[in-house]
């Protein structure tokens, strides 16, 4: 497949790294000439120097011939031409832009997106998948990671197993004799920095990273076996009113959590509080302990630092913490700031960059693909896929299909929206949608099974 990435920045990279490696043929559009140096010397892909909304770039870029353009450059402007200039001209068949200004995004323009005005496939809002990411985070208080499959009928949730695990050193066989009604799967875990496909022999250890798949009813079960919490948090203090904060504040409203927000800008912490109804909206530094003491940070459930200053996020958890707070999540976009996680105190960090990639791979992975999330910044990836009649899986049992080690099932939802646990001898049916979890050296091997047995786009 040949690519066009607009943009060489965080996502750009990501999504030229992901596709490289995956074989695609990637050409990646920036203004910048050392960062268009940058990515041609680390990652195999062609470069081209210019604005990417230019015909004569996107000409040389390979428009042309081009069967997918992604334009993920920080101009929100860029973007929609770039897409609307390969579409008028080069008749390139799929276009994905991202999208920050909330204002393209209201209800009133959605027309404004039709394939007869500006001819975009799917629009990327950051902004809008950060937040449904921290709104994850808070709802799964022991999870340092979380996505929805299957309407929100299935959930895939990231751990981190305690000291008084009750179920270490048991081979993950043996939980499913001891809990035989338990509509979850584990399906990896991240030991010495490394994310393993887990295997019905292996045992796990205080310390492990687990990822489990479970049906939305068990996962607070599934999480209380692991001797994690499962209550959500009712009072959240907020840092930071940016669309993100005021988005997140807004969806805490709907769901009766009792929030408090801290916004250091007086203008941006008036206009958040002429959007909000019932969060008490506070003007000062939360970096000042006397702010976080006025917010109640000390009996609140948890707190999420959401501004656009890494350090301000992380330091504002760790003295949150400090203080008595029992969660802390941390927005931040440097990967680096994770190794930090355990000595500062911090539960979970949500990474913008690694929200967007998530979303923009959906799009752009051939099959009936509905959902997909990445994980460990790529590592691995769970993803929901649709059986079609043609198919080799349609009316096979999950022990007879020829697939790598780490392919893993997590939940089958039937045609007649049955959701089954996956066993060796469940069969999978045409019409079944799947959720399935595979490490990176495999997702090209999947990939295939699903160009050539499920439907394309």
């Amino acid at each position: 497949m040949q690519v066009i990435v607009c943009g060489a920045g965080q996502v750009g990279y990501q999504i030229a790294r992901h596709l490289a490696a995956e074989g695609n043929d990637v050409v990646v559009i920036d203004r910048s000439e050392d960062l268009v140096a940058k990515i041609t010397e680390t990652i195999d892909v062609r470069g081209v120097t210019g604005f990417a909304s230019l015909p004569n770039v996107l000409e040389r870029a390979g428009a042309r011939d081009a069967d997918m353009l992604i334009a993920a450059t920080y101009s929100d402007e860029v973007n929609m031409v770039a897409c609307q200039v390969a579409h008028t001209i080069f008749e390139v068949p799929r276009k994905i832009a991202r999208v920050r200004s909330q204002a393209y995004l209201e209800p009133q323009w959605r027309d404004m997106f039709r394939r007869d005005h500006m001819p975009i496939d799917v629009i990327i809002s950051p902004e809008i998948e950060v937040a449904q990411v921290v709104l994850r985070r808070l709802n799964s208080p022991s999870a340092f990671d979380s996505a929805n499959f299957l309407d929100g009928q299935v959930r895939v949730i990231g751990t981190r197993l305690p000291d008084d695990c009750p179920i270490v050193n048991t081979p993950i066989r043996q939980l499913t004799a001891l809990f035989p009604d338990l509509r979850a799967v584990i399906v990896a875990y991240v030991r010495d920095g490394k994310l393993l496909s887990a295997s019905p022999e292996d045992q796990l250890f205080p310390g492990d990273e687990v990822y489990f798949i479970a049906d939305e009813a068990h996962v607070n079960r599934t999480l209380g076996l692991f001797g994690q919490t499962t209550q959500s948090a009712a009072r959240v203090v907020l840092v930071g009113a940016g669309n993100i904060g005021v988005q997140v504040a807004q969806e805490l409203e709907r769901s009766g959590v009792r929030c408090k927000l801290i916004e250091r800008d007086r203008n941006r912490a008036e206009e958040a509080a002429e959007r909000l109804e019932r969060t008490i909206v506070l003007h000062g530094d939360a970096l000042d302990q006397e702010i976080l003491r006025e917010a109640n940070v000390t009996e609140a459930h948890a707190i999420a630092t959401l501004t656009d200053d890494d350090k301000v996020n992380v330091l504002c958890c760790a003295l949150a913490k400090d203080l008595g707070c029992r969660r802390a999540i941390a927005l931040t976009n440097d990967p680096n700031f994770s190794s930090l996680s355990e000595p500062l105190g911090i539960d979970a960090f949500v990474n913008p960059r690694a929200a967007t990639v998530s979303t923009i791979l959906r799009h752009v992975r051939r099959g009936r693909i509905r959902a997909l999330y990445s994980l460990r910044d790529g590592e691995g990836e769970v993803f929901e896929a649709q059986v079609l009649p043609t198919s080799v899986m349609a009316g096979k049992r999950l022990r007879d299909l020829d697939l790598p080690n780490s392919v893993l099932f997590g939940a089958v939802l039937s045609s007649d929206n049955t959701l089954k646990r996956p066993n060796g001898d469940l069969t999978i049916q045409a019409g079944d949608n799947v959720v399935i979890f595979a490490l990176k050296n495999d997702l090209k091997q999947i990939e295939n099974l699903l160009r050539v047995s499920l439907e394309f786009f």
